[in-house]
């Protein structure tokens, strides 16, 4: 199993230059980012307004 690993880390690094490599990581990372704190947003909202509906 570690030869696979091996295998595709070295294929990562020859085939892909490192700042596509680079790019990538954090375009796929601020994605993630937005689509967290939009998550985050929403439970809050949504927390918020079952107490407000109680009162």
């Amino acid at each position: 199993m570690r030869k696979i690993y091996s295998l595709t880390a070295l294929l990562v690094v020859t085939l892909l230059s490192s700042c596509d490599l680079i790019g990538g990581i954090f375009k796929a990372g601020a994605y993630t980012g937005i689509i967290a704190v939009v998550i985050i947003i929403a439970i809050i909202i949504w927390i918020i307004s079952r107490f407000r509906g109680r009162g």
